[in-house]
């Protein structure tokens, strides 16, 4: 068993370095913004800033691919990114949907081109 999952040590520091720390803000987060109304002013510029930040983080990695991705044409990158926005538009606005469809039409892609 130990050489599928590998050392449990490692494992455990990950768990405690990574895991517990994230889970101890979420749960603050949640207690403390339990009785913030969804659609106040603050939670509204919130999701904005958000929302601008995933943006940009989408755009940089789309222009300038870090690693691997480097190596795929810009016109399937953008074809993908056009595609995934097209699926979740049609989905309802369904990100998954747009996610999925843009990772299926960047691997066939990448496969088709060999």
């Amino acid at each position: 068993m130990s050489g599928f999952i590998g050392d449990w040590h490692a494992l455990a520091i990950l768990f405690v370095a990574g895991v517990i720390p994230n889970q101890i803000w979420r749960m603050l987060g949640l207690w403390f913004g339990g009785g913030i109304d969804e659609n106040s002013e603050l939670l509204v510029w919130v999701r904005a800033v958000a929302t601008a930040i995933l943006a940009g983080i989408i755009a940089q990695i789309v222009v300038q691919p870090p690693g691997a991705l480097a190596s795929v044409p810009d016109w399937l990158r953008y074809g993908a990114v056009a595609a995934g926005f097209v699926v979740f538009m049609l989905a309802r606005k369904s990100i998954f949907a747009g996610v999925i469809a843009g990772e299926i039409v960047m691997i066939a892609g990448k496969y088709w081109l060999g």
